[in-house]
């Protein structure tokens, strides 16, 4: 996890490393700041899979695949020629997340102050348990915002990720989540950041 200017300001990061499908992708971007978090997280997710693989970052560009309509340039990331690297990325209002494993993995990031809905919109997304317990917590909306994170991260891994740890990174006022079917953990990544 890193802060969406922690990944830009980093030296040799920027849109040269994308693919031309990403450029295209990230052009179609019309909110500035929206733009720069797409741009980080997809820079910080290679940063992520470089270090899994010994890769430079150049040569650790993910690409995409819809399995619905078979077309490249949405879908679950994936490492070309290393089809066992699982990946994922997250960004949301300057903070951006990035995971690669050994098999499935999922990540989620949001800023801590964000709510992402009433407990009876969410009883049709999340768990009954986890809705309950979170209104029964001391700060209900914190507690549902955590249940999300772990929610989405758990759906961009699939089922085969068995495995979750959830954090709050206070310094960059964000909560993040990772599933994975390795044990997950949380490597430093840029100066300040977490990956």
């Amino acid at each position: 996890m890193a802060t969406t200017r922690e990944v830009l300001d980093r030296p040799g990061l920027g849109p040269h490393l994308l693919a031309p499908w990403e450029l295209r992708r990230l052009d179609a971007v019309r909110v500035p700041a929206r733009r720069d978090d797409v741009l980080a997280a997809r820079l910080l997710l290679r940063l992520c899979a470089a270090r899994l693989t010994g890769l430079p970052p150049e040569a650790a560009g993910p690409a995409q695949r819809c399995p619905g309509c078979g077309r490249d340039g949405h879908g679950r990331p994936y490492l070309p020629g290393d089809p066992g690297i699982g990946l994922s990325l997250s960004h949301a209002d300057g903070v951006v997340a990035a995971a690669a494993g050994h098999g499935p993995v999922g990540v989620d990031v949001e800023p801590a102050a964000r709510r992402p809905g009433s407990p009876r919109v969410l009883r049709g997304l999340l768990p009954e348990a986890e809705v309950r317990e979170a209104e029964a917590a001391p700060d209900p909306g914190a507690a549902l915002l955590r249940a999300w994170v772990r929610a989405e991260a758990r759906f961009k891994a699939g089922p085969a990720a068995g495995r979750l740890r959830e954090w709050t990174d206070p310094a960059r006022s964000a909560v993040a989540a990772i599933a994975s079917a390795a044990p997950p953990s949380v490597l430093d990544g840029p100066p300040g950041a977490t990956a």
